[in-house]
């Protein structure tokens, strides 16, 4: 039977967000069966699809869920309910326990008719509840979303130390009921600051310590541990919840200082079918700080939609992927060949190790692992510099059947943090620094440190064991069995030059796919030897089968490398092959001059150069020819999920000649390129290959990345087209096949008369004398943006590693009169403004991308004459 509603004018009808239609109040039964007075958000939709049930936290009310109601989909009511004694339903005069919540809502969605199928949502306090509401009504379940919520105390958590320092009574008494510390503390946790609206609206039930009085009955209610009376029921419902066995979705803000990374693993552990998307930078109001968290609810629940309405197809590739079972060649293999080599397979910082003796180390290492508890599928983070020792643990971790986790320095150390914390690591491998730094990161998961360390030390840093405790284990434990090809192996994360860094999931047969083409591409041998100047690769060697040496220098800081310090690497091991990035190759151009006679002997037996990471401008391959005579330089084009894509050598270039941004071959065999022209993004429409045709490139190859880490709406948008990755890179294919990259997609300007790529225009303001580097940003409202160009003069004003260490604001300013019409003159689109700079902000890990967002946005405050900030 549908409940009495009743007109109620409690409710402000200004709220932000908030339409006062959704407001009304039902007339519902309690759990004792007493009749109560409920505010609700309802929609009002005829459920024609299913009904979105969501349920708040404390010290929040509906009003947390007015973005969703805003976004639902078609046919799909949305009800969201404020707890009895909470928002503006009735007040209450006694405490409510879980299980009375629970039954209460199970009361009220009765009354209001809600009858299936049903996604409960629920965030903080109300994930527990919402989801004792799908235990008891699984008839109706279709479906739970959760966000930062937790249903249990993960082993060894005392909980939320602001929860706890908030159950105590006084505490309690003063700042969740007397005065509104707790309420107004909440909505200040998001950063950047709410609006003061949205903050207000959030505290509008809560005014008086009469309407706060739940407030501090909810804290009161959390059971930290046994003998409290709810103790036992949130228990059961925390088990209750593995028996779920419908489809979940967690969206999560990773700075959330009550419900941190470990609740989520909980969660993830009990609920392993579960989608996640992590809104980096989003708190624990993930909700307000995430509001495009209702979008991707939305999606999700169309999509449940979707999968009902077609029916499964059986599994067709089982004899397919049996077939590439029996053919996948393990990336240690060689390692297993060359197990009685004495040759040199590995030199790094003065030390040498051979193939027979990395081999060993590798076995030893894996049985070692094992031993500590090291399971298949165990994700360990990695804190170790390019080194024997980084490359014998990465090939154990692979050879026990686990993931490596890679998030180096080139991040930052806030970077490396959000990476580490969020990839949920079960295990570090750290030097002395790195399980320092581990301790101040707040990383989960057990300790093992690459050398032998003091006792006190050791206890200090909490180490479980060292490299050498575990191979020695390996005397008396067998091996682990061998990881097959579909089993994942990595987590790298990318720059973080256009956004917060993501994690990029690799299986074993995706990362040998790629080895096999680098190897076929450039026609590698046994007998190359390389310097691994290129993070990337400073651990591929013994997958490659070639021997490798580490310059000394520090490979996340590229621009170190110096010509004598690359002549004295190639000199170790008499290499033919060189990995660098283009940073690295301008620093290595700026210091030629300081070569001996015996290093550039050393540098003339170099056949081939590989640079990649960012766009190789001609100009500095024609300078590097110089400095490596007998080489072939080449630029493949790829990303971190995808490398290589293409390749280009010196030559093609220089035959490509100009054009529309930048030439970087044609497709490699295995890899398929198309294009998603602007005007089909979000359409149902082909990709394309015509030449001239420009719009986001997509990728399809045997080498693509698995998906992205916790990422679900990122890797279903970057997945859109089944089969294919869409890289967010923009550009096209000429007439002979040919891709030109010409800018990312969240940096083409967006103008009234159409999109404009920046490449292209930069490279022809950089053409200009005494114009050392450009970049073209848009500033304006989406589709009515304006051309800016930020040009750097070349007065030597870079210091001497090629570009300044200085950060916050640039220092702009107006150009003079003749450098902007000289820039107008040649950039062949119209240019609202032309600023100067000191220097352009620059990606930590490669020192060569330019964030243009960055630009663009201090380019606006400039111009609006706000300063850089």
């Amino acid at each position: 039977m549908v409940s009495a509603v009743v007109a109620d004018h409690r409710v402000p009808d200004d709220l932000p967000g908030l339409d006062p239609a959704w407001s009304r109040t039902v007339v519902a039964p309690d759990a004792e069966g007493r009749e109560r007075r409920w505010h609700v958000l309802d929609n009002g939709v005829e459920p024609t699809h299913g009904t979105l049930l969501c349920v708040h936290g404390n010290p929040t009310w509906s009003y947390l869920w007015r973005g969703l109601i805003a976004a639902a989909p078609a046919g799909w009511r949305v009800v969201a309910p404020d707890h009895l004694g909470m928002g503006f339903s009735e007040r209450l005069d006694t405490q409510r326990t879980v299980e009375q919540r629970v039954a209460d809502l199970g009361r009220l969605t009765e009354a209001m008719g809600v009858t299936g199928p049903v996604v409960t949502v629920g965030h903080d306090w109300g994930g527990i509840l919402s989801l004792g509401w799908a235990l008891a009504h699984r008839d109706q379940l279709r479906g739970v979303v959760l966000g930062n919520t937790a249903v249990a105390q993960p082993p060894g958590d005392l909980g939320p130390p602001l929860i706890r320092l908030a159950h105590l009574p006084g505490v309690r008494s003063v700042g969740c009921v007397a005065t509104p510390v707790f309420v107004r503390a909440t909505s200040a946790l998001s950063r950047p600051a709410l609006d003061r609206g949205v903050r207000d609206a959030l505290a509008s039930p809560y005014r008086t310590p009469g309407r706060r009085r739940s407030v501090g009955a909810f804290v009161a209610d959390i059971p930290f541990s046994a003998g409290h009376p709810s103790y036992d029921v949130v228990s059961d419902l925390a088990d209750g919840v593995r028996s779920l066995d419908v489809p979940a979705l967690m969206f999560w803000g990773p700075r959330d200082p009550v419900f941190g990374e470990r609740y989520l693993a909980d969660l993830r552990e009990r609920l392993p079918q579960a989608q996640v998307h992590r809104f980096e930078g989003a708190s624990h109001l993930v909700t307000e700080d995430a509001p495009h968290y209702a979008e991707l609810v939305a999606t999700w629940v169309r999509e449940l939609d979707e999968s009902q309405a077609v029916p499964a197809t059986p599994d067709t590739d089982t004899e397919v992927a049996a077939a590439t079972a029996s053919e996948h060649v393990p990336l240690w293999a060689a390692l297993d060949r060359r197990a009685d080599d004495p040759g040199p397979a590995m030199s790094a910082h003065g030390t040498t190790v051979s193939w027979a003796a990395l081999s060993r180390r590798v076995t030893e290492l894996a049985a070692g692992l094992a031993a500590a508890g090291v399971r298949p599928g165990d994700r360990v983070g990695l804190l170790v510099e390019p080194s024997a020792d980084l490359t014998s643990v990465v090939y154990a971790v692979w050879r026990a059947g686990a993931v490596v986790v890679v998030a180096d320095k080139g991040l930052g150390f806030a970077g490396m943090r959000r990476a580490l914390r969020g990839a949920s690591i079960d295990h570090l491998v750290a030097g002395r620094a790195g399980l320092a730094a581990a301790r101040v990161m707040g990383l989960p998961g057990s300790r093992i440190a690459v050398r032998p360390l003091p006792p006190a030390t050791r206890r200090l840093l909490g180490v479980d064991h060292d490299l050498d405790e575990l191979a020695g284990r390996a005397r008396t434990t067998p091996m682990p069995a061998a990881p097959g090809p579909d089993a994942e192996c990595a987590v790298v994360f990318t720059s973080g030059a256009t956004g917060p860094a993501k994690g990029v999931v690799y299986r074993h047969r995706q990362v040998r796919a790629q080895v096999d083409l680098v190897r076929a591409t450039y026609d590698l041998q046994p007998d190359d030897t390389f310097v691994a100047a290129f993070a990337p690769f400073s651990i591929l060697g013994p997958a490659l089968g070639l021997g490798s040496v580490v310059p000394d220098i520090d490979v996340t800081a590229p621009d170190t490398l110096t010509a004598p310090l690359l002549a004295d690497a190639a000199s170790a091991v008499d290499a033919r092959v060189v990995f660098a990035s283009p940073a690295a190759l301008r620093r290595v151009v700026a210091t030629s001059a300081d070569l001996s006679t015996d290093q550039r002997e050393a540098l003339s037996r170099v056949r081939l150069l590989m640079s990649a990471g960012a766009p190789v401008p001609a100009a500095l391959l024609a300078d590097v020819g110089e400095v490596l005579p007998g080489a072939s330089l080449h630029t493949p084009y790829g990303m971190t999920e995808v490398l290589p894509v293409t390749d280009v050598s010196y030559g093609q270039i220089r035959r490509a000649g100009a054009g529309e941004g930048v030439c970087v071959g044609r497709p490699l065999p295995g890899v398929e390129i198309a294009v998603e022209p602007f005007e089909h993004r979000g359409s149902d429409a082909a990709l394309v290959l015509a030449p001239g045709v420009t719009g986001e490139i997509c990728v399809r190859a045997a080498h693509v990345k698995d998906h992205y880490d916790s990422l679900w709406d990122t890797e279903r948008t970057a997945s859109r087209h089944p089969g294919w990755h869409a890289t967010g890179d923009v550009g096209h294919v000429d007439d002979e096949g040919r891709l030109w990259i010409e800018g990312r997609s969240a940096h083409v300007v967006s103008t009234a008369a159409g999109p404009v790529t920046p490449v292209a225009v930069e490279q022809r303001v950089e053409s200009l004398d005494g114009v050392r580097a450009a970049a073209v940003v848009g500033v304006g409202p989406r589709d009515a943006q304006v051309v800016v160009a930020v040009v750097v003069r070349d007065d030597g004003a870079a210091d001497g590693r090629g570009r300044r260490r200085r950060r916050g604001p640039l220092d702009l300013r107006v150009a003079d009169h003749e450098l902007a019409e000289d820039v107008r003159r040649v950039a062949g689109v119209p240019v609202a403004a032309v600023l100067c700079s000191d220097r352009l902000p620059l990606d930590i890990r490669h020192a060569s991308k330019v964030d243009r967002l960055e630009v663009a946005r201090q380019a606006a405050r400039s111009l609006a004459g706000r300063g850089g900030r």
